[in-house]
């Protein structure tokens, strides 16, 4: 009888275990799907000048301005799908805890 019992915990902790597995690997490939997109639309832009600045090239008040504005517009654009990939991630590390 003991056996019958601690085989079928065995059973329910392995069957859990894979079933946490399949949710990771779920999560995982939809944060694999989604991520790239973001980070072309969101990351890949420079809106910050840096690269002009470590070039040496000097920007105006006004280039500064517009690549502010270019920032904030791009951050608050990008701000859903930043919110959203973050969510995914926790819940990867939820899944895998």
């Amino acid at each position: 009888m003991r056996f019958v019992a601690i085989s079928l915990l065995f059973t329910l902790a392995l069957a859990g275990c894979q079933s946490k597995a399949k949710n990771v690997q779920k999560l995982q490939a939809q944060y694999d799907a989604e991520y790239p997109a973001y980070s072309k639309d969101c990351l890949d832009e420079d809106t910050s000048g840096a690269t002009r600045l470590l070039t040496g090239e000097k920007l105006t008040n006004e280039e500064i301005a517009a690549l502010e504005a270019k920032k904030k517009a791009r951050d608050e654009r990008c701000k859903p799908e930043a919110d959203r990939l973050a969510e995914i991630q926790r819940e990867i590390f939820a899944a895998q805890q």
